[in-house]
């Protein structure tokens, strides 16, 4: 999955990697969370000067789908993630997958592994980048919710996948990737079919990422600074001494979590 995120990049690097003929002045964000406002780049209605691409817009939408048939937000849930396995045929993604696919820029996400059930380790958290550095592009999908006071909110999901070895060792699903020369095929929802776009949405190559573990400050919204991204040596507790100090400390001695 993916429930937190950065983007830190230019927009002179923004503008240069996605080809916008324009970019607002993004401020550098260490901590995006779900519900907040993301940048995210869409198709526009005209084309290129000299080309028969269309032209791309930067456009600021909230993190959390809404699908245009729903009447009380209230009473839907917040849908941060969408599968790119189910995404055509899930009543929730597929008009978007069709009409509205559109890609995230970031500079990185977070993930926390989790340990199994029953062991004393906590939680990590992970800061995953291109090992390259630069911008990556995620999937996502756009839907404009209207309420019944005719006020609009555009809204959207990262689309996710199964993970690649090295993230599986983390979480078993990644952000879908898309690829600066698939940028116009993913883009294009008036000959580009779901079907025909499909085999972008698979893990990226094993070696694309690394992850490094960070402290639980990223769990906070509230901090939103770069030393959120420090490296940090993980927590491992040992089992059979984790289980010693159980049965010393008794039952209602705390162990210290991520979450």
């Amino acid at each position: 999955m993916c429930g937190r995120f950065a983007l830190t990049a230019t927009p002179e690097e923004l503008m240069e990697l996605f080809g916008l003929l324009e970019s607002e002045d993004f401020p550098a964000r260490f901590n995006i969370a779900p519900t907040q406002p993301i940048m995210v780049v869409v198709a526009g209605e005209r084309a290129l000067p000299g080309s028969n691409l269309p032209e791309r817009k930067a456009v600021l939408v909230r993190w959390g789908f809404m699908p245009g048939w729903v009447k009380d937000p209230r009473d839907f849930p917040l849908l941060i993630n969408a599968r790119a396995e189910t995404a055509i045929e899930k009543a929730s993604f597929r008009a978007a997958m069709r009409h509205r696919r559109v890609l995230v820029p970031v500079s990185g996400f977070y993930e926390w592994r989790r340990p199994p059930k029953g062991s004393s380790n906590p939680s990590q958290a992970y800061w995953v980048r291109p090992r390259r550095g630069g911008i990556v592009a995620f999937a996502g999908l756009m839907e404009t919710w209207s309420s019944a006071d005719g006020s609009e909110v555009d809204t959207a999901a990262i689309m996710t996948t199964a993970a690649n070895a090295s993230i599986r060792q983390i979480h078993d699903r990644m952000p879908v990737v898309i690829q600066p020369e698939d940028f116009a095929r993913w883009l294009d929802c008036k000959t580009q079919e779901p079907r025909e776009v499909a085999d972008l949405l698979a893990p990226v190559a094993e070696d694309y990422f690394e992850a490094i573990p960070v402290s639980d400050k990223v769990n906070k919204v509230a901090n939103t600074g770069p030393d959120i991204q420090d490296a940090v040596t993980p927590e491992v507790v040992p089992e059979v001494q984790a289980a010693n100090k159980g049965k010393r400390d008794g039952p209602d001695s705390a162990q210290m979590s991520l979450f």
